[in-house]
This record gives C-alpha cells, sequence and structure tokens, in this order.
C-alpha cells in the first residue's frame, strides 16, 4: 500500500511538473553555429546576446507570468495585453526571435519579385530602403529597434522604436529589423553603431524576408 502511494505520489508531481513546464517560455535555439555569422558579428557577441541577454529576457518574463492569467497566452497575446515589466521582457522576447531567425550565413542578399517591387514603390531602390533604415537607427537616441513593416494599407514603411517597442502593438506585419541595443554590436564595434548597422546588412536574408512579406499577404 505504501509502494502504491509512494507511484501514485510520483506520478502526479511529474505531470504537474510537465505541465507547468509546457507553459512556459523556452530560448528558441540560433538556427546556425555561434560562429557562424563572422566576421560581421562574432561569436562572443552571439553568445552574449543570444546566450545570455535574451535567454535573461526569456526567464524574467517566465518569472513575471507565473500564477497569472498570461501564464496560458501565447507569446503574442501576451506581447497584445500586457504592459510594463511583463510587455517589456515578452516584448524582448518576441523581437529577437524575429532578430535572429532573419539573420544567416548564407543569406540570399538582395530582394526579389513582388518584395523588391514594392520596395522600389515605397522607397525608389533597396539601397534607398538601406540608406533610410541606417540613418533610422543610427539616429534612435538609446536603445531599441529599427523594422522595415507592412501598414495595414499595404505599404512599406520605416518604424523606430525605444527600448522593447514592437510593430505588433500597431497591427503592423514586421518584415526585418535591426537591433540597436548596445548590447547587440558594442563587443564587435565599440560605440561606432553605424559601422554594426551597415555591416548587418551582409547577413540579413532577403528569402527570410520575402517569406515574412507573403505570410503578411495570406
Amino acid at each position: 500500500m505504501l509502494l502504491l502511494l509512494l507511484i501514485l505520489t510520483l506520478v502526479t508531481m511529474t505531470t504537474s511538473t510537465t505541465t507547468a513546464e509546457t507553459r512556459k517560455f523556452v530560448l528558441a535555439p540560433l538556427p546556425y553555429a555561434y560562429d557562424a555569422l563572422e566576421p560581421e558579428i562574432s561569436e562572443e557577441t552571439l553568445r552574449f546576446h543570444h546566450g545570455k541577454h535574451h535567454a535573461a529576457y526569456v526567464a524574467k518574463l517566465n518569472a513575471l507570468i507565473a500564477g497569472t492569467p498570461y501564464e496560458t497566452m501565447s507569446l503574442e497575446e501576451i506581447v497584445a495585453k500586457s504592459d510594463g515589466a511583463i510587455f517589456n521582457n515578452a516584448a524582448q522576447v518576441w523581437n529577437h526571435n524575429f532578430y535572429f531567425a532573419t539573420l544567416s550565413p548564407n543569406p540570399k542578399t538582395k530582394p526579389e519579385r513582388a518584395l523588391l517591387d514594392a520596395i522600389v514603390r515605397e522607397f525608389g531602390s533597396v539601397e534607398n530602403l538601406k540608406k533610410a533604415m541606417n540613418e533610422a537607427a543610427v539616429n534612435l537616441f538609446g536603445s531599441g529597434w529599427v523594422w522595415l513593416v507592412e501598414n495595414q494599407d499595404g505599404r512599406l514603411s520605416i518604424m523606430s522604436g525605444k527600448n522593447a517597442d514592437t510593430p505588433l502593438r500597431y497591427d503592423m506585419s514586421p518584415l526585418l529589423t535591426i537591433d540597436v541595443w548596445e548590447h547587440a554590436y558594442y563587443i564587435d564595434y565599440r560605440n561606432a553603431r553605424a559601422d554594426a548597422v551597415k555591416a548587418i546588412w551582409n547577413k540579413i536574408d532577403w528569402q527570410k524576408v520575402e517569406d515574412n512579406y507573403s505570410k503578411g499577404k495570406k
């Protein structure tokens, strides 16, 4: 009888732990090795950026939502419905997931087809788009993100957001982003943000950007 009670207790504890763990967010692994984006982004930067900063946002978010209605929501729902510390950490988790996913060690180097047409229509050329995003990133005071987004009217535009701001809050479809928090570039470029912003284009995968654009059309 005692053995049976012990087994039932262990099963209950395991089930409870598994249920709780399934509600928690986990650090999304990078789709490439830590040294795969060199020389533009060093292994050291990625280990700190992804393995430390991003991981800290995930851990903090899990701690903040424990025992709250947010615990059972998707990440996108939390970003849409929260504010304060919960929003900051949830948005930073989402933003970083998106950012890392658009980079590649072997990127498609230029957009084509519908996305290229939309860029040319709005900015005149891909180079003009890059110039405008670079200027927005360099001139953003403090920390934040610069995004290429598709608005509800189907037009493309550039959005600058401070801290954890994200296009999800404004019903915009994000296509690509530049992270201009200092932890994204300071190890490699120190205070030369302009150099870091210019270099990131070598690792932006336009195939991923095109996929994001296509998703917004569905």
